[in-house]
């Protein structure tokens, strides 16, 4: 490639300033393509009446590419996808790119890339977790490199290609997750019809020590001392990567009250409604380390209940309809309380059953430990291909 003739653009100069909005409610029988953020992580745009959105939206065209200003850690862009005879709208969380110099695919792949990424996460102002957002004026003086459209597409192709291989092994992962529910399935049966007459308990009938809120610090107090656990460090009931935990200046009481132990478990309680409840089991973990305040921990009585099915319940469709039903809704998020929590009706299947779940559950996640290791060799792969490509490498 002919790095010499690549340009050097600000996201400003192909924002898209003039989409324009509309009101939905206004137009109850009108069905739309709404492209929102539970879409994205769904996989495509909704399919919904005006009756059934509550607000303003902005107005997108086929091609305009989507960068998502809310939970900034997790990389969401998205290209808008072709006309299907319906007005295609987006939810206000998304920046909204158009420019005939930028292909689509390749402005969706520098705005996932790494060196994109560390810029954006320095525009971003909140007190945490789902309350953080990027700034767009902050996010529109960002540079990035503009080849020639050929070279555009090109790279897009090639990293398009590489991101298909990792896809794949993300789904692999995923049949694991199934597999996990499958197998709680066929031991314990739904919770929700609870087939097997087990009794049915309180969950704060089964804590021995919580539900606790975790522990707040000031962004003054981060980079350096003792790791601290937050909701992006665990995902399906498994604390994935501790080695990437930041780190937080604590007192000794502190350390005390809030350090986490092998059992524990951690449940999140302040997201979006999608992923309010999202929990893990802690692991063995090679230091003392803490957990955040926007999720709580709890210990359960060993002789009546194992914290592996209890992660597994609060992951079921029963625990969920539970907590969506409990959840006190905000802007932009929803949360739940310790009552709540230790309100939730559980089944509880003898010891010994909940014993022989988690020894086949942790065969699954010995094998899954290896597909995240292979997965985490890919990405590293894929980030050296990301820079060699935005340099004009490939």
């Amino acid at each position: 490639m002919r790095k010499a003739e690549w340009k050097a653009v600000t996201l400003g100069d192909i924002m898209a300033t003039k989409s324009g909005s509309v009101d939905p409610s206004k137009f109850t029988e009108e069905v739309f393509d709404l492209y929102s953020i539970p879409a994205f992580d769904r996989g495509e745009p909704e399919i919904v009446a005006g009756s059934e959105i509550g607000s303003a939206k902005q107005v997108v065209e086929p091609g305009d590419v989507l960068l998502s200003k809310i939970v900034p850690h997790i990389r969401r862009s998205w290209v808008v996808g072709k006309e299907r005879g319906r007005r295609i709208i987006a939810s206000g969380e998304w920046i909204v790119f158009r420019n005939e110099r930028a292909s689509p695919d390749y402005l969706r792949q520098v705005l996932v890339g790494d060196p994109f990424h560390t810029q954006f996460m320095n525009t971003v102002a909140g007190v945490g977790g789902s309350l953080l957002r990027a700034r767009p004026a902050h996010v529109a003086r960002i540079v990035i490199p503009l080849p020639p459209l050929a070279e555009q597409r090109q790279i897009a192709e090639v990293l398009d290609r590489a991101e298909e291989l990792r896809a794949k092994r993300r789904a692999a992962l995923a049949q694991f997750d199934s597999l996990t529910q499958s197998l709680f399935l066929d031991i314990f049966g739904d919770p929700a019809t609870n087939p097997k007459r087990w009794p049915v308990r309180r969950l704060g009938d089964l804590i021995v020590d919580g539900p606790q809120n975790g522990l707040y610090k000031p962004s003054s107090d981060y980079g350096s001392g003792t790791p601290i656990l937050r909701i992006d460090a665990f995902y399906d009931g498994a604390v994935t990567d501790i080695s990437t935990l930041k780190r937080v200046r604590l007192s000794a009481a502190e350390k005390s009250g809030f350090r986490l132990t092998e059992n524990d478990v951690v449940i999140n309680r302040v997201n979006s409604l999608e992923y309010l409840g999202k929990c893990a089991l802690i692991p063995k973990l090679p230091e003392a380390t803490v957990f955040e305040s926007n999720m709580m921990r709890m210990r359960f009585d060993s002789k009546t209940t194992h914290p592996r099915f209890i992660v597994q319940f609060l992951q079921s469709g029963f625990a969920k309809s539970q907590i969506q039903m409990r959840a006190k809704h905000a802007v932009n998020q929803a949360s739940i309380n310790q009552q709540d929590v230790s309100g939730f009706r559980t089944t509880v299947p003898p010891i010994s059953l909940q014993r022989e779940f988690a020894r086949r559950v942790t065969a699954v996640e010995a094998l899954k430990t290896a597909q995240r290791a292979s997965l985490a060799e890919l990405d590293a792969l894929f980030a050296t291909l990301q820079h060699r490509a935005f340099r004009g490498e490939l």
